[in-house]
């Protein structure tokens, strides 16, 4: 797909979503987004160990009598150390550029390197710490490349590809592949501080192109699920006096143009090391945005959790980076939302733009059926309209030992109609199958239990082999779907819990939630596809189920996985 056709994409899905943060605003109370007002500044509760891997610029930002970074830092709770040249095992300390941070994260010596660094309490560099050790490992990596950095060649627009040396593009392919590890490490915040600027003009639009793309473009375009990683710009902090990456007046600021691509505040003119009065700005601009940082990455609930990563095969083919691509260890469960379940991404929502349709998914605390939370899904779709609720696959999963999905449903409100969607083939060419389940009262006063066996799940009536079962061979995607009346808006509130394949051993089955109330079993109808169409043309000539939305609408839908397939 071509770059302008992925940012025209980009552009109308960042519109559509101010729009929609916009209604869920002023009509729901859903908590902030990344550049909304109602971020914690605060220092943390309780001291927190921080880990800073840095050379010379690192070095005088920490400095009390430069930057004043690590006074900062204690003044806020944190209890900081550092690396510097010659640390670590095989002194990997020396090898902070860009291209070296494959080697501290994603290599087959990470192991070593990760577990001297998560336990470094020492300091190796100049700068005052009044805290005591709060003991642990360290829960918070800052990781700095130097200056050196900025003179990035190629050009500003080259898409992510491997490559040799610090190109645009191999740049971006790094920084991507890093995700691969961060995403198995919830339990820790990883925070990239850009390299500073240099004062030579020439490769400078690369670099100002590369930190830019970092702040607004890397996490979101690999759809990265969780707030363990965050992006510092201390390269545009100083590129000019009145460019800013801060917290001011209630909102995040993140301003660019008011300077140029080259440092503002070197040490001399033949020195790209910033100044003190440089590093002092970054430091005031910092400190709030890492306890913002840290307080989204703690109230989630991945904070608490680890996926232990596979060890790293130097010998192994060189894999393109895909946090989608991660190996998964399945043993029936799909998702109970407490743990962290490597191989699918986020759920994901989708809605049909051009309404005024609004949807959403996130995990909710207020309502469960087991553990401490559960999936909760509000839709208010628009007459003739759609949304879905989805978790999308980067890899096909074999479901085949088991029989069906089973799930536990809550529900606000009765008369609801909605669909389990399940998507086979391949994650670039994805066909649908669908079941079109009716609320069962039992679920408005406690949880119901949702069976759909395999053969349930029928082709849907607009693709070729309408009908016929679904092969849980080949699953790409599961996902909740619902769509509006033809003359009226569909809205309402459902929640899902421990969602997982059937038949598989450890997997729940219906009995007494932690709560002590038992658990309703719910049996579906058993009707054929063309009997559940005629059921729902009985009530006024509606197709509900979401098998019975157009192609082209559909297609909108898997729009965003295409072009990232794609990119």
């Amino acid at each position: 797909m071509s770059h302008q056709v992925l940012t025209r994409k980009r552009f109308l899905w960042k519109i559509l979503r101010i729009v929609i943060l916009f209604l869920l605003a002023i009509t729901s109370g859903f908590p902030p987004t990344i550049y909304a007002q109602g971020d914690d500044i605060s220092t943390p509760s309780t001291v927190v160990r921080l880990v800073f891997i840095h050379h010379s610029c690192g070095e005088n930002w920490l400095s009390d009598e430069h930057g004043g970074l690590g006074l900062a830092l204690g003044e806020n709770n944190y209890y900081v150390s550092d690396t510097n040249y010659g640390w670590g095992p095989d002194s990997i300390g020396d090898r902070t550029d860009i291209v070296d941070w494959q080697e501290w994260f994603r290599s087959a010596q990470s192991p070593r390197y990760l577990s001297a660094l998560f336990t470094e309490n020492g300091q190796n560099s100049s700068y005052t710490r009044n805290l005591s050790d709060p003991g642990g490992e360290n829960e918070i990596i800052l990781f700095k490349s130097c200056f050196p950095n900025s003179n990035i060649e190629g050009d500003p627009n080259d898409p992510a590809a491997a490559g040799d040396g610090l190109t645009v593009s191999n740049a971006r392919y790094i920084y991507n592949d890093l995700l691969n590890y961060f995403i198995t490490r919830p339990d820790k915040l990883f925070i990239v501080i850009t390299a500073p600027p240099v004062q030579d003009a020439s490769l400078a639009e690369n670099a100002r192109a590369f930190n830019t793309w970092l702040v607004n473009d890397w996490l979101e375009e690999n759809q990265y699920p969780y707030p363990n990683v965050a992006v510092f710009d201390f390269y545009n902090v100083l590129s000019g006096e009145n460019n800013h990456h801060r917290y001011n007046q209630g909102v995040i600021e993140y301003i660019i143009d008011q300077g140029g691509n080259t440092s503002a505040y070197p040490s001399a003119p033949d020195d790209d090391h910033p100044s003190a009065q440089g590093n002092s700005k970054a430091t005031a601009e910092f400190v709030p945005l890492l306890n913002i940082y840290y307080h989204r990455w703690r109230v989630s609930d991945s904070a608490q959790t680890q996926v232990t990563p596979q060890a790293a095969d130097a010998s192994a083919p060189e894999i393109e980076p895909s946090i989608e691509g991660l190996p998964m260890t399945f043993n029936g469960l799909i998702d109970d939302f407490e743990t962290v379940v490597v191989g699918g991404d986020a759920w994901q929502f989708y809605f049909d733009g051009a309404t005024d349709s609004v949807m959403r998914c996130a995990v909710d605390r207020g309502m469960v059926y087991q553990g401490n939370t559960s999936l909760k899904i509000e839709f208010d779709i628009a007459p003739a309209s759609w949304g879905t609720c989805t978790l999308p696959y980067g890899t096909v999963q074999d479901w085949r030992s088991g029989s069906g999905i089973g799930f536990y449903l809550h529900a606000d409100q009765a008369d609801q109609v909605f669909s389990l969607l399940a998507q086979g083939g391949t994650p670039e060419n994805r066909t649908s199958y669908a079941y079109v389940i009716n609320v069962p009262q039992e679920s408005l006063s406690g949880w119901a239990y949702i069976q759909v066996p395999w053969d349930q799940l029928r082709r849907v009536a607009w693709e070729d082999n309408a009908g016929s079962p679904f092969d849980p061979g080949q699953t790409t995607a599961i996902a909740f779907a619902f769509d509006g009346l033809p003359e009226a808006r569909t809205s309402g509130v459902i929640w899902v819990d421990n969602i997982h394949v059937l038949g598989i051993s450890g997997q729940a089955t219906p009995g007494e939630a932690e709560s002590g109330e038992p658990a309703v079993e719910s049996s579906l109808p058993e009707t054929q596809p063309e009997e559940e169409e005629e059921q729902d043309q009985g009530r006024g000539g509606c197709c509900r189920g979401i098998a019975f939305i157009p192609l082209p609408v559909l297609g909108l839908m898997w729009l965003n996985r295409r072009v990232k397939a794609s990119n």
